[in-house]
C-alpha cells in the first residue's frame, strides 16, 4: 500500500456505505465536511461544489456564523470551544496556528482509504501530522501526533473532533457502577459541551463507553446516529459539543495530568485513536464496530472454548484435591478451558495479602500447580490462571522490600481498595519483577489463558522519587506486559478484567483476546449489560457465565433456562461448584453447553440485532452474515400494565427468504399455557413477513426468556 502526494483541494474517502468527505483549501487543516452516508462517485467539479455549498454566510465576525472546523480545533482561527491542542512552553505558544505543509492519500480497493496531512506552526516551534482512516467495515479513526521542535513544551490536552450534523439533536452514552455496568443514559443535546471523563487511570466501571449523537428518538433499528469511542484504556475525555453558532462535534482524547507529558525538543506525542461510527439506527452503528474487529489480522479465528472459572465455585478455598475433581467434573460438562481464579499464589487466602508476590503458595499447593495443570491436559481442557500484574497488596513480600515502588501522590500511598494499592510500572525493576514472574508461570505450567485483573484506581498515581503523574506511563507499560508475554509465549490469551467490566476499550483490546462486561452473573443486570457492551464489542470477545442460581452479587434468583440462555450469545463460561451440583443440574448444564457449541459459530460470526421493544421487553438476536439462520431471545424482565406483550417483530433477516421458525428448548419448553398456537408445530413465513407482521409473543413470566431458532427452507 503507497501513500501518493496530493494536491486535491477536497478529498472524497468511500467505503462500505459511508462517505467522508474533506476540505484541504487554503493551506489549513482537514475539516470534515460530510460524514454520513455515501455520496457516490462524486467529480472533482461536484466535490468543490459540495465544498462551496457548505460555506456559511459571515458577516462581520467568523465567530458568531457556523462554518467546518477542523479535525483539530484552533484557537488561533477563532474557535471558541474546547481547543483540540493545549498547552505551552513556558506560558508561549499556547495557541498555535498550524499550515498544512502536504497530503498524503492512500486509496487502495479492499483496505482502508487513509489520508494524512502535515502541518507546522514554525512561530510556535510545533509540528502536527493529522491521520484519518476510513476503514473497510465504514468505520472511521482519526488520531494526530504533535512534534516539538522548540524548547521544552508542557502539552495539556490534544483532541479531535468528528462534525455532526444539525440534525443530530439527542445524545446517548453509558454510566454505571460495580455489579450493574453499562446503563444507558440519554437527553437532548444541549448548547455547549457535555463531558465524560474517566480519572481513574482505566475507563471504569461507569465509563460511557460510546458517546452517540443521533436524529431524536434513534432507536437500534431506525434514526441517524454517530458514535465516538477513544482506543485507550487511561485517563480520557470524550465530549459532545454545540456552538451557539450551531457546530456540533463528537470530541475525544487522553486526559492528561499537570506535567505529565513535557516534550523535549524533536519529540512527539500520539494521540490515541478516535474511533467514529454511524448508521441508520445503533445497530448499524454496532455492525460498523463488529466488522473491523472481526477483519483484525490478531482477532480470534478459533471457536471460543468453553471455560470453568474457578471464582465463584471456590473463592479463597484452594485445595488442590477439590479443585482437581472440578476440573474433572468440568470436562465431563463440555468445558475445553479451566481457569484457576485468585486465591493461587504465596500467602493468598483472602483479599487483604499478597498481590505483587507471584509465587505459587506451597502450604496451599505442596507440589505446585503443575499436576493441576497437568492433569486439566490430559483431560482435553487449556489451563488459565489469575494474575492482576499492576496491583499490590501493602501487606506483601514485594511492597516490603519495595515501598518506593508504590504509587504516592505526596501523601502516603492513599486509600486502598479492596484493601489494595498500585504498582508504579513505571520502575524497570517492578515491571521486569512482575514480568519475569508471570512469564516464567506461563512457560512452565504450560498456561494458555490469562484472566488479567484491574481492581483499584489510580487516584494517586504519583512516581517515587518525583512524584509526577505517572497514569500514561502506567498505560503504555500494562501495553507493553501484555505485548511482550504474547511476543514470548506465542497463542497465549489474555482477558481484560478490571472488578469486571472497567477496562472495556479498543486500545486493550490491541494486546487481549476477551473482555469481563461484568462480576454480575445475574441474567436481569446481564441481558442489558451484554446488550450495551455490544455497542462497542460483538459476542465472541464477551465473557459470558452461567452463574450459581441465586446470584452472587445481586441475591436475585434465577432459574438455570433463564441463566444459560443469557449467557450463551458471548464467549461461554460456567461459574459453578459443579461438584455440588446434583444430577438433575448437571445434565441440564451440560445440555446447555451443548447447545452453545452448537450453535457458536452462528452467534461468533453473524449480525447482532435488536428490536426496539417496550422497555419490559427484550427482542434480541444474531442474524447470519449470509442470512440463512438466525438465533433470538426475547425475554422479560419486568411486569408491563398492558398485557398480552406486542407481535415478536424479528429484524435483521433477508427479506426474501424463506424461515422456518421454531423454539429451540434446550431444556425447559415454554408452558403449555404460555405457548401461542404457531408455537405447536412451528411455521414458515418470509423474513419480510416476519420484520414486518411479526409473531404472537409467548406469554412469559417475569425473568423468562425463550429462544427461537429461524433456518432457510429455500
Amino acid at each position: 500500500m503507497t501513500a501518493n502526494d496530493t494536491t486535491a483541494d477536497v478529498v472524497h474517502l468511500r467505503r462500505a456505505g459511508t462517505s467522508v468527505v474533506v476540505s484541504l483549501t487554503d493551506a489549513r487543516l482537514p475539516r470534515i465536511l460530510h460524514w454520513g452516508e455515501d455520496l457516490g462517485d462524486l467529480a472533482d467539479a461536484e466535490l468543490d461544489a459540495l465544498r462551496t455549498a457548505t460555506l456559511p454566510t459571515i458577516g462581520d465576525s467568523a465567530v458568531t456564523y457556523p462554518q467546518p472546523v477542523p479535525v483539530v480545533p484552533q484557537l488561533a482561527e477563532s474557535w471558541l470551544g474546547r481547543p483540540g491542542i493545549a498547552g505551552s512552553r513556558d506560558g508561549r505558544a499556547w495557541a498555535p496556528l498550524f499550515t498544512a505543509t502536504g497530503a498524503r492519500l492512500t486509496d487502495t480497493a479492499g483496505e482502508a482509504a487513509v489520508l494524512e496531512v502535515d502541518a507546522a506552526d514554525d512561530a510556535s516551534g510545533l509540528a502536527l501530522t493529522v491521520e484519518l482512516r476510513l476503514e473497510p467495515s465504514g468505520l472511521l479513526r482519526a488520531r494526530a501526533a504533535l512534534r516539538n521542535d522548540g524548547g521544552p513544551y508542557r502539552l495539556e490536552a490534544l483532541e479531535l473532533a468528528l462534525p455532526l450534523p444539525d440534525r443530530a439533536g439527542e445524545l446517548l452514552d453509558l454510566t454505571g457502577r460495580w455489579a450493574r455496568e453499562r446503563v444507558p443514559q440519554r437527553h437532548p443535546f444541549p448548547v455547549g459541551a457535555w463531558v465524560r471523563e474517566s480519572r481513574g487511570g482505566k475507563p471504569g466501571l461507569e465509563a460511557p463507553t460510546m458517546l452517540v449523537a443521533g436524529e431524536p428518538g434513534f432507536g437500534f433499528r431506525g434514526g441517524d446516529a454517530w458514535g465516538a469511542h477513544l482506543g485507550w484504556s487511561g485517563n480520557q475525555v470524550l465530549a459532545a459539543e454545540r456552538t451557539p453558532a450551531g457546530t456540533r462535534a463528537l470530541r475525544g482524547g487522553e486526559l492528561l495530568l499537570p506535567g505529565e507529558i513535557v516534550l523535549d525538543t524533536g519529540e512527539t506525542y500520539t494521540a490515541p485513536w478516535l474511533y467514529g461510527a454511524r448508521g441508520t439506527g445503533l445497530d448499524a452503528l454496532a455492525a460498523q464496530v463488529h466488522r473491523h474487529l472481526r477483519a483484525r489480522p490478531g482477532h480470534p479465528r478459533t471457536a471460543r472454548p468453553v471455560l470453568v472459572n474457578t471464582w465463584e465455585a471456590v473463592y479463597f478455598d484452594h485445595d488442590p484435591e477439590r479443585l482437581m475433581r472440578l476440573a474433572e467434573r468440568s470436562a465431563e460438562l463440555g468445558a475445553e478451558r479451566f481457569v484457576v481464579d485468585d486465591g493461587w499464589f504465596l500467602g493468598r487466602r483472602d483479599d487483604h495479602t499478597s498481590l505483587g508476590d507471584w509465587l505459587v503458595d506451597p502450604e496451599v499447593w505442596p507440589d505446585g500447580l503443575e499436576p493441576l495443570a497437568d492433569r486439566v491436559r490430559e483431560l482435553g481442557m487449556d489451563f488459565g490462571l489469575w494474575f492482576e500484574p499492576e496491583m499490590v497488596n501493602l501487606d506483601s513480600e514485594l511492597a516490603r522490600a519495595h515501598p518506593e515502588w508504590v504509587f504516592d501522590g505526596g501523601h502516603g500511598p492513599g486509600a486502598p481498595s479492596r484493601h489494595q494499592h498500585v504498582l508504579d510500572l513505571g520502575h524497570d525493576g517492578a515491571y521486569d519483577l512482575v514480568r519475569d514472574r508471570v512469564s516464567a508461570l506461563v512457560g512452565r505450567l504450560g498456561i494458555a489463558y490469562v484472566k488479567w485483573d484491574h481492581n483499584r484506581y489510580l487516584t494517586d498515581a504519583g512516581h517515587s522519587a518525583d512524584g509526577r503523574p505517572g497514569v500514561h506511563r502506567q498505560t503504555e507499560r500494562a501495553y507493553r506486559m501484555m505485548r511482550e508475554l504474547r511476543e514470548a509465549h506465542p497463542g497465549l490469551e489474555i482477558e481484560s478484567c478490571a472488578s469486571g467490566g472497567g477496562r472495556v476499550d479498543l486500545g486493550v483490546l490491541e494486546h487481549t483476546d476477551r473482555v469481563w462486561p461484568s462480576d454480575c452473573n445475574d441474567p436481569h443486570e446481564r441481558v442489558d449489560i451484554q446488550r450495551w457492551t455490544g455497542l462497542l464489542l460483538p459476542p465472541e470477545l464477551q465473557g459470558t457465565h452461567i452463574g450459581a442460581e441465586t446470584s452472587h452479587t445481586t441475591r436475585r434468583v434465577a432459574t438455570l433456562p433463564f441463566r444459560a440462555a443469557t449467557a450463551i450469545w458471548g464467549h461461554l463460561g460456567v461459574e459453578i461448584d459443579l461438584t455440588r451440583a446434583d444430577d438433575r443440574t448437571f445434565a441440564d448444564l451440560k445440555a446447555w453447553v451443548a447447545a452453545h457449541r452448537e450453535h457458536r459459530d452462528l452467534l461468533h460470526t453473524g449480525d447482532v440485532v435488536h428490536a426496539d421493544t417496550d422497555p419490559e421487553f427484550r427482542l434480541e438476536g444474531v442474524v447470519a452474515a449470509d442470512g440463512g439462520e438466525a438465533l433470538f431471545q426475547f425475554a422479560v424482565l419486568a411486569r408491563p400494565a398492558a398485557w398480552p406483550p406486542p407481535r415478536l417483530r424479528l429484524p435483521g433477516l433477508d427479506p426474501g427468504r424463506r424461515y422456518r421458525v421454531e423454539e429451540l428448548a434446550v431444556t425447559e419448553p415454554v408452558p403449555a399455557g404460555q405457548r401461542p398456537p404457531w408455537m405447536a408445530t412451528g411455521l414458515v413465513l418470509p423474513g419480510s413477513a416476519l420484520a414486518a407482521t411479526g409473531i404472537e409473543a409467548p406469554s412469559l413470566d417475569v425473568d423468562r426468556s425463550v429462544l427461537l431458532r429461524l433456518s432457510d427452507v429455500g
